[in-house]
């Protein structure tokens, strides 16, 4: 799918939940917003569903984690993928619920405020420092593509510059 009929959805997605600057941008209701975005983007529902969800140890599930570094490690908020009907949806997002992450299978990232909303490259960030990366790198390097999606999403998903109250 072409990156302005992703970003057509994803806008059309958020305004339909509501989506507003008054909440802080990589907060528990920022992660609920991106969500919904998750599910609404057929590069990361379809393309993750065939192959990268299914290396969950058996679990059920993939983990994500993510925080602004300038606000913090206690700012972090999670994100629940699952395999469902040859997809990768995301079931749930908010705080924290699964604070200990298997390395294997999980992701945890984070990257200044400034870098977060700069779509940037996430190959281009690693490399660079700008996104601070754990979990399967071999792995995110096989998905570039919806990879890439994924930190447009985050970028596009409106949210003000205050840190989110820990």
């Amino acid at each position: 799918m072409k990156p302005n009929v992703i970003l057509s959805t994803l806008a059309a997605t958020l305004f339909a939940a509501g989506a507003h600057a008054s909440t802080p941008y990589m907060s528990a209701e920022w992660a609920t917003q991106a969500c919904q975005g998750w599910n609404a983007s057929p590069q990361l529902s379809n393309e993750l569903g065939a192959k990268w969800i299914k290396n969950d140890k058996g679990r059920g599930y993939k983990i994500i984690h993510m925080f602004r570094t300038d606000c913090g490690v206690d700012s972090k908020v999670e994100m629940k993928i699952v395999s469902q009907g040859g997809k990768a949806l995301c079931a749930s997002a908010g705080p924290v619920a699964n604070a200990k992450l298997d390395y294997d299978v999980d992701y945890q990232m984070h990257a200044t405020t400034k870098d977060w909303k700069s779509d940037m490259n996430p190959a281009t960030a690693m490399m660079f420092g700008n996104l601070k990366f754990d979990g399967p790198k071999l792995e995110a390097m096989s998905v570039m593509g919806p990879f890439k999606a994924f930190m447009t999403l985050a970028s596009k998903v409106p949210g003000e510059a205050a840190c989110p109250a820990k």
